[in-house]
């Protein structure tokens, strides 16, 4: 019963900003995403075999309390250097970010992300605001150990009522052999509606657009808010579609949300990408866990993002079912 009525408690205070925000959404300015840290580019590269990455979902800075609002700004500060120590005991080369705050009236009034990229070691940040209003500010985010090369900040069309999601995307050079030239690779922190999953397919659709011409090496890591399993499931439209693959998908094994009852949280590879280890961690920074992968680079000639024969949703529906 307590937990039924936390989670009604929860929804409503949801539902009560999702009306607030949207209503003070046509008055608000527009924002341009947050820059690295620094705008100089370098020929830097991350110069080892194997690529590491951590996704999390920062919920806000709340890690498992019922709303940001309820947190006071010490709590969420000391929230995040948890997570800052989780990074610095890891020691990812790029970290993707969701739920990741501007200063925002209802998670401390800071901006999480370069908070985090402070704590935690990481000279280079970039964060997209995909919600901006006069209460609150938050999207995707990026850090990295080495320059980013190119960024890019998608927000998806509006979907009211709920808030409006979107991705960043941040190129890095990356030498796994050190007798051949860098790779660029192109890393993108993505978040999903969570409401209807014919949103969540156009937005999966948008991606692939905006990847079709870009030919790199891609890793795709977020929130996506769909399971394998699930019905007309976007990850497996991803798979179909985008010539990416994922980690052993029908395990049972690897949730990252409510106890690790729901994966939500996915991390998905192009087709000259191979994992090498991936794991969800154990520790309680969020109400989603942190997802671990290493990657290596098969040299496979990576095609084109998205296959042509999938543009009707309902042909993936077919080859997933």
């Amino acid at each position: 019963m307590t937990v039924q009525f936390n989670s009604l408690l929860g929804n409503l205070f949801l539902l009560l900003f999702v009306f607030t925000v949207q209503a003070s959404l046509a008055s608000a300015e527009v924002a341009l995403p947050d820059q690295p840290a620094t705008d100089t580019k370098t020929n830097q590269a991350i110069t080892t075999e194997t690529l590491s990455l951590v996704t999390l979902n920062l919920a806000h800075g709340r890690k498992d309390s019922l709303n940001q609002l309820l947190v006071p700004s010490k709590a969420i500060h000391s929230n995040l250097d948890d997570i800052a120590d989780l990074l610095r005991r890891h020691d990812p080369d790029v970290v993707a970010l969701q739920e990741a705050d501007g200063p925002s009236a209802w998670s401390g009034n800071f901006d999480h992300v370069a908070y985090l990229a402070e704590a935690a070691g990481y000279p280079w940040f970039v964060r997209s605001d995909h919600v901006k209003s006069r209460f609150i500010n938050f999207g995707t985010g990026l850090l990295s150990s080495v320059p980013f090369q190119d960024v890019i900040s998608h927000d998806f069309p509006r979907t009211p009522p709920t808030l409006t999601k979107g991705f960043t995307l941040g190129q890095i050079h990356w030498q796994p052999d050190a007798d051949k030239a860098p790779v660029d690779v192109d890393i993108l922190s993505v978040h999903l509606d969570f409401s209807r999953n014919g949103v969540r397919e156009q937005q999966v659709s948008d991606i692939l657009d905006v990847l079709q011409s870009r030919n790199h090496p891609v890793i795709i890591l977020g929130d996506f808010n769909s399971e394998w399993l699930a019905k007309d499931s976007v990850i497996r439209r991803m798979v179909a579609c985008g010539r990416v693959h994922t980690f052993e998908p029908e395990s049972n094994k690897l949730g990252t949300y409510k106890s690790g009852k729901h994966r939500l949280d996915w991390v998905l590879l192009s087709t000259d990408l191979e994992f090498r280890r991936y794991e969800v961690l154990p520790d309680i920074i969020s109400d989603h866990q942190p997802v671990a992968v290493e990657v290596v680079y098969s040299g496979n000639t990576q095609h084109n993002m998205k296959d042509a024969k999938c543009q009707d949703a309902s042909l993936v529906k077919a080859q997933g079912s």
